[in-house]
C-alpha cells in the first residue's frame, strides 16, 4: 500500500505544475501547526558566520541572526530550534562547560554578550518559539576537547567519558551519572532562560562505525537483556531531563529527535537503519509515559523510505504531535538529487495525515530558497501564522480568560488584560489577534489569524491587517490553551467618507453615454 501510494503522490507532483497543486490536496490551511527549523551553530553552518572578536563584530553577528528570524518570520515559521550546546560547549555563559568556539573562534572565548539570551529575546519579539537544542552523547574530537583545556568535559569528569574510533568521545550512556549531568545542563537553561522547549540531540548510542561499547557496564545479574538495558540507558537521559525540567516550569516543550525509522514496519524493513534496533532508542515509549511532549524525526528520506515510516509514527503518536524532519539538505546538488516536488509531497502527506507539523533540516538551505523551497513555504504552504499544539497531557487544560476592552486607536490594538500584572510580567500569558471583513471573526479559521504569541497588550497592524475591517484578540497560556475572543463592537476600519458612490456611478454612466454619442457620428461619417 504504502509503495502505492509513494509512488502516486511523486508522480502526481512531478506530472502537474505548481499552479494546479491546490486541486490534488484540499486540506484547508490547520490553525496549530508546528512549523520549526532546525538553526545550526557547530561550526557556523548556519549561524554564526561571523565570529564576535570586538564590538563591531559582535554588533554584526547579532544582525546576521536578526536577518535569519526575519526570514523564518516572513515564512510564518513558529518554533525555531537552536543549537545550544553543541560538543559539549554552551551558546551562554554556564557554571557547567565552557563557549562554545563558534561563535569567536577560540575556544571558551566568550562573545561579549548572551547568544541564547539574545535569540530568545529576538524570536519572541516575532511571536516564535524557541527550543533549546541539547546535543547529548558525542562531545567531538579529542583535538576539540583540548582546545577547552581543565574547562573540558573530558577534564573535570573523564570518568563519563569514552574514546572511540578516529579520536571521536562520546558519552558513556551506561553510566546513570551521565544522566544527571545532561540534565543538569537542561536545568540550568530553563532555570535562567524563558525557552520554550527543550530538544534532546543524538540522544542514542553512537552507531557501529565507531566501535564504541559501554557492554562492560552491563550488570551480568540484570533480567533485562542487552538491547533492553542499552534502550533503558538512553531512556534514563529522557526521563532525568523531564523530571529536573517539568517541576521548574511544566509548560516547556520536551522533544527529541530521533532516528527517522522507528523501527522495521510489518512490510517494509528499516534497512538495518531503525532508531530501536541500531541505536536503542525508544521514543514511541517516551511519548507514551509523557517524558516528552513530542518528537522531531529525522525522516531524511523519500519514496518508500518515508511513506511507511510517517504513518508508523502517526499510529503510535499516543495523542502527542509528532513533526517529520525533512532533509532539505538534499536539494543541493552538492548534497543530494532531491527534487523540489519531493519535498512537496512529504509536506503535504505531513499535513493531510494530521501528524502536528514539519520540520526543516537546515537552516541555510531553507532561507537560501534552494531550488525554490523558501517561497513555496511562504506562498503554498504557510501563506498564515498558525498556532502551536495543546500540551493536553500535562493536566492544565483550562483556558485563561479572554482580554477586555478592545480598541484601535492610529494604526494600533489596545487591550487589557483580565490577569493579575504578575502574570503578565511572567510572560506566561500571551495573545493572539485575528481579523476578517466579516463579523463576528472567526477565530477557528487559520486565514483570519494575524498575529501570534503577543508578549504586550496592544499591537501595530501590519500590511496584511490594514486590509480588514473587523479584529479580535484572544489570550492563550503557554500550555496552548487559548481563551474566548473579545470582539469589536463596530468596525476599526471604515470606508472613506469622502468618497460619494452615487456620484460616481452617474459619472461613468455620462461617460459610457458621451463614447457611444461618439461612435454613432463616426458612422455617419
Amino acid at each position: 500500500m504504502w509503495a502505492f501510494l509513494s509512488v502516486v503522490t511523486t508522480t502526481l507532483f512531478a506530472q502537474q505544475p505548481r499552479e494546479n497543486t491546490q486541486y490534488l490536496y484540499e486540506k484547508e490551511h490547520p490553525l496549530r501547526e508546528t512549523r520549526a527549523v532546525w538553526l545550526t551553530t557547530i561550526g557556523g553552518l548556519d549561524w554564526p558566520r561571523i565570529k564576535a572578536t570586538d564590538s563591531s563584530s559582535r554588533e554584526r553577528q547579532k544582525q546576521e541572526l536578526i536577518r535569519i528570524l526575519d526570514q523564518y518570520k516572513r515564512a510564518n515559521i513558529n518554533t525555531v530550534i537552536f543549537q545550544t550546546r553543541v560538543r559539549a560547549a554552551l551558546l551562554y555563559p554556564s557554571k557547567i562547560e565552557p563557549w562554545e568556539l563558534s561563535l569567536t573562534g577560540k575556544a571558551g572565548q566568550s562573545p561579549g554578550y548572551d547568544p541564547l539570551a539574545f535569540c530568545i529575546e529576538e524570536c519572541h519579539k516575532r511571536g516564535m518559539e524557541l527550543h533549546a537544542w541539547v546535543v547529548c552523547i558525542p562531545i567531538g574530537t579529542q583535538e576539540r576537547q583540548r582546545g577547552y583545556g581543565s574547562a573540558s568535559l573530558v577534564k573535570k569528569h573523564p570518568e563519563l567519558v569514552k574514546t572511540a574510533k578516529g579520536g571521536e568521545m562520546f558519552m558513556i550512556p551506561g553510566k546513570p551519572e551521565t544522566a544527571d549531568y545532561i540534565a543538569s545542563i537542561c536545568k540550568e537553561i530553563v532555570e535562567n532562560y524563558d525557552v520554550d522547549g527543550i530538544s534532546l540531540d543524538y540522544i542514542r548510542y553512537p552507531e557501529s562505525i565507531y566501535n564504541f561499547s559501554d557492554e562492560n557496564l552491563y550488570p551480568r545479574s540484570s533480567s533485562m537483556s542487552k538491547a533492553d538495558w542499552k534502550r533503558e540507558n538512553i531512556t534514563r537521559i529522557v526521563r532525568r531531563v523531564h523530571d529536573v525540567v517539568k517541576p521548574l516550569k511544566p509548560w516547556v516543550k520536551l522533544s527529541s529527535s530521533p532516528i527517522g525509522k522507528y523501527r522495521d514496519t510489518s512490510r517494509y524493513s528499516a534497512g538495518g537503519w531503525n532508531g530501536y534496533n541500531a541505536v536503542w532508542q525508544d521514543p514511541i515509549l517516551w511519548l507514551k509515559e509523557n517524558w516528552q511532549d513530542l518528537l522531531f524525526p529525522m525522516m531524511y528520506f523519500t519514496g518508500n523510505n518515508y511513506y511507511p515510516f510517517l504513518y508508523q509514527w502517526l499510529e503510535n503518536a499516543h495523542g502527542h504531535p509528532i513533526c517529520p524532519g525533512l532533509g532539505i539538505y538534499f536539494l543541493d546538488p552538492r548534497e543530494g538529487r532531491w527534487t523540489l516536488n519531493e519535498v512537496r509531497a512529504e509536506m503535504h502527506s505531513a499535513r493531510n495525515a494530521g501528524i502536528g507539523g514539519i520540520a526543516f533540516y537546515r537552516g541555510e538551505f531553507f532561507t537560501n530558497n534552494c531550488k525554490g523551497i523558501y517561497d513555496t513555504t511562504c506562498d503554498e504552504f504557510y501563506p498564515y501564522p498558525a498556532l502551536t499544539a495543546r500540551i493536553t497531557w500535562m493536566g492544565d487544560t483550562i483556558a485563561p480568560a479572554a482580554p477586555t476592552s478592545l480598541n484601535y486607536e492610529n494604526g494600533i490594538l489596545h487591550w487589557h488584560t483580565a490577569h493579575s500584572s504578575q502574570s503578565a510580567q511572567s510572560n506566561y500569558i500571551l495573545y493572539n489577534v485575528y481579523g476578517s471583513n466579516l463579523y463576528p471573526v472567526d477565530v477557528t479559521q487559520a486565514e483570519n489569524l494575524l498575529a501570534v504569541n503577543i508578549r504586550d497588550t496592544q499591537w501595530q497592524l501590519n500590511a496584511r491587517a490594514q486590509k480588514v475591517r473587523h479584529y479580535a484578540v484572544t489570550a492563550i497560556d503557554r500550555f496552548g490553551n487559548e481563551s474566548p475572543a473579545i470582539q469589536e463592537e463596530k468596525p476599526t476600519i471604515e470606508p472613506p467618507k469622502h468618497i460619494n458612490v452615487p456620484q460616481l456611478i452617474n459619472r461613468d454612466l455620462k461617460g459610457s453615454k458621451k463614447a457611444s454619442t461618439g461612435k454613432k457620428k463616426n458612422k455617419k461619417k
